[in-house]
């Protein structure tokens, strides 16, 4: 049978498992919002014990707090951040809209634990108190925010842009290996002229840096915490050093630039930051959406599709056509950009609808849905990197042969024929079956070394001093 112990807070005495960490508090609040299996990430909870870390630190730097209630509640916070204790946070994130429910599970975890460490028994409030001591000189209205600056900025240093550094780097491998293919464009979904595959890997490439770029944006984007507003932006119940002195003590920890929010009230009130971050992730998910559905196409077929590429063979296609192979990595791509858009709405609209007066009510939803689309596109450009990037072939035969079968061949000779000629000899063309070259030949309207110069799919890749006229559509 269970065992279970009581533990107090404001409203009353709440029955709380023997074991657990946390207290009344936290029981409330998972009796209130039994609503869904979402729970805080790894690095939010991280974030949320560095910041009570280092208030603690802060707090005993000020005389407000003893060395031993200091070195207790940064011993059990360091367990938090380390991800120890993530079992005792379990409280949903559809919740208060300000996270109060997660910041007094944080507060009551750290205070048991260090009562635990201190006197052997969990629970309780001495020598620890959650609300004197371990959220001393703070608010949830500050705090949470905080959290999830900090936990979004670390997760895009260490995690999204190395994978958007290591997918760049084998997209510039590809364009590299695949520099001397030339194959036809497409603009319009229709024939247009030839492109080397290298070129058209480049600019995937070049995607993925700009898409570093805007990852490094999303840090700026969060580079000011609102820790030391309290509970509307004045400070109320704060020393007027406590927020510098504890965010450097922050981005000392995280090695990411931290400041203290130029205007607590904006930094409470409005949560932009939060939503220009979040446009950036969106950005960098366009950009992955644009190569995945690319690549797809590209490797489609083999044999009654475009097929210019070939994808790795990674798991069966189908349960009843055998042999199939899929670009599954590709719809993975596609799958985790759906869901960063869709997160990043979530984002917009929570931060248009909860930022009322002096704060934002729906900020747990918002620091799930960022820290979520981190993780996706972080985890999807690494695989997508490794499993499909990796293994792409050119289908050299493939492409030669759709550039000598396009009409778009016929461009480079309007600078020499005309426009309105080049023209004739593409409906011809398409009329007859033939190609535009044996069309040529047949009207004769260039010698042999001409034709064969200006037909040249090579030249046609990069500009030509000698091939100056009209571009097209």
């Amino acid at each position: 049978m269970a065992k279970f112990r009581a533990e107090r807070d404001s409203m009353g005495e709440m029955q709380v498992p023997e074991n657990a960490l946390y207290g009344a508090s936290t029981a409330r609040a998972v009796e209130n919002f039994p609503i869904s299996d979402l729970r805080f990430s790894r690095r939010f909870i991280a974030a949320m014990g560095l910041i009570k870390w280092a208030a603690a630190d802060v707090n005993h730097s000020l005389a407000l707090l003893d060395a031993k209630k200091k070195e207790l509640i940064q011993q059990a916070a360091g367990e938090v951040m380390e991800g120890k204790l993530d079992d005792q946070f379990i409280v949903d994130i559809f919740q208060t809209g300000s996270g109060t429910s997660t910041n007094m599970n944080a507060n009551e975890v750290i205070a048991s634990r260090a009562n635990e460490i201190a006197t052997g028994k969990r629970g309780g409030k001495e020598p620890v108190h959650p609300n004197d001591h371990v959220n001393m000189q703070q608010s949830s209205n500050d705090s949470i925010p905080t959290a999830m600056h900090v936990s979004a900025a670390v997760a895009v240093k260490d995690s999204l842009i190395p994978a958007i550094e290591h997918l760049q780097t084998a997209l510039e491998g590809k364009a590299k290996q695949f520099a001397d293919v030339v194959k036809i464009g497409r603009t319009h979904l229709q024939d247009a002229t030839p492109v080397l595959l290298g070129q058209e890997l480049s600019g995937y490439a070049t995607q993925m840096w700009h898409s570093k770029v805007r990852a490094a944006n999303v840090i700026i984007a969060l580079l000011e915490l609102p820790l030391g507003g309290t509970a509307v932006g004045t400070g109320i119940n704060s020393h007027p050093d406590f927020a510098k002195r504890a965010i450097a003590k922050i981005a000392e920890k995280t090695g990411i630039r931290f400041e203290e929010a130029a205007n607590h009230f904006e930094a409470q009130a409005a949560k932009d930051g939060i939503v220009q971050a979040s446009g950036y992730l969106k950005t960098i998910a366009v950009s992955l959406t644009k190569i995945a559905n690319d690549i797809r196409w590209l490797a489609s077929g083999p044999r009654c599709g475009i097929g210019e590429l070939n994808i790795p063979a990674t798991q069966p296609g189908s349960s009843i056509m055998p042999g199939k192979v899929n670009p599954v990595m590709s719809e993975m791509v596609l799958q985790v950009a759906a869901q960063v858009i869709g997160n990043d709405a979530t984002i917009t609209w929570s931060a248009a609808m909860g930022s009322t007066f002096e704060l934002n009510v729906m900020m747990p939803v918002m620091a799930y849905n960022l820290l979520q689309s981190i993780e996706l596109l972080s985890k999807a450009a690494r695989v997508f990197a490794d499993r499909c990037i990796g293994g792409l072939e050119a289908n050299v035969a493939r492409c030669e042969g759709l550039v000598e079968q396009s009409l778009a061949m016929c461009t480079s000779l309007a600078p020499i024929v005309g426009y309105d000629k080049a023209a004739e000899i593409a409906k011809e063309s398409l009329k007859s079956g033939k190609t535009v070259r044996q069309v040529a030949k047949e009207r004769k309207l260039l010698s042999e070394a001409e034709l064969e110069k200006a037909l040249d799919p090579k030249r046609m890749t990069s500009p030509q001093a000698d091939m100056v006229g009209s571009g097209g559509g």
